[in-house]
């Protein structure tokens, strides 16, 4: 009874959630546009699924992903194994990058449009391995992000500092690296925070500084996933380089 009444919860708050986006899409279709909204009963039919994958979606953050990351940051900071702790958080991130559908229709994309701008062949085999390459590339730089970034809160350094150097490696890549890639390399820093990557990489951003000496998780638990959109841009941006 106690789930139902927490699903239920969950429920009402993500229907909360989507009705500012419902009312201007209502807004514009009906009173901008003037026009009546194209088969009610499939779009209605579609908000109800939206609304219950979301409910789902967070019931299942809060139920498994969020405990589970953050029991396994704890029980790797009691280990005291700060390789296999830097070890865990590299195939974490690089784990739940590779499967990353944002990051998946992105490549798929940008392949593409590479084979119709001539940056590669119009072959399958050559676009499939572009996806592929691009998918690999920014998967290392996110998993050397979530590495950098447990590292952070071992030692203790500001976030601060470090982000500023890091965009300003990203400004200086920007002016070396191909026009082609610019754009590719800015948005793979977006898709990759995305559904599967977030829960599990904040999880253990928190999960590691609630257990160290020392550390407060709302001064150091967060960050990480500022550093997984930091490193796939630069990442990026140096493959687009090589392939040029």
């Amino acid at each position: 009874m106690k789930a139902i009444i927490a699903l239920l919860k969950v429920m009402s708050g993500s229907f909360r959630d989507l009705l500012p986006i419902i009312l201007v899409i209502a807004f514009f279709q009906l009173v901008i546009l003037q026009r009546p909204l194209p088969d009610m009963m499939s779009v209605f039919a579609g908000l109800i699924l939206v609304v219950l994958g979301l409910t789902f979606f967070i019931f299942g953050l809060e139920m498994g992903l969020f405990p589970i990351g953050e029991s396994m940051a704890q029980a790797f900071a009691r280990k005291g194994n700060v390789w296999w702790l830097l070890t865990f958080a590299f195939c974490l991130g690089f784990g739940t990058t590779i499967a990353e559908p944002a990051l998946t229709a992105v490549a798929s994309e940008a392949a593409h449009v590479a084979a119709n701008g001539g940056v590669i062949s119009m072959s399958k085999d050559a676009m499939a391995h572009y996806a592929i390459s691009l998918r690999i590339t920014v998967a290392l730089s996110v998993g050397l992000a979530i590495v950098l970034g447990v590292f952070r809160i071992l030692k203790g350094w500001p976030i601060h500092l470090m982000i500023i150097a890091g965009y300003l490696g990203v400004v200086t890549l920007t002016l070396f690296a191909p026009d082609t890639i610019i754009g590719i390399a800015y948005d793979s820093g977006g898709v990759t925070t995305s559904t599967i990557t977030v829960p599990l990489v904040t999880a253990l951003g928190v999960g590691l500084a609630s257990s160290i000496k020392g550390r407060n998780p709302m001064l150091d638990g967060f960050g990480l996933i500022a550093f997984a959109s930091l490193l796939p841009m630069m990442f990026v941006m140096i493959f687009g380089m090589v392939m040029a």
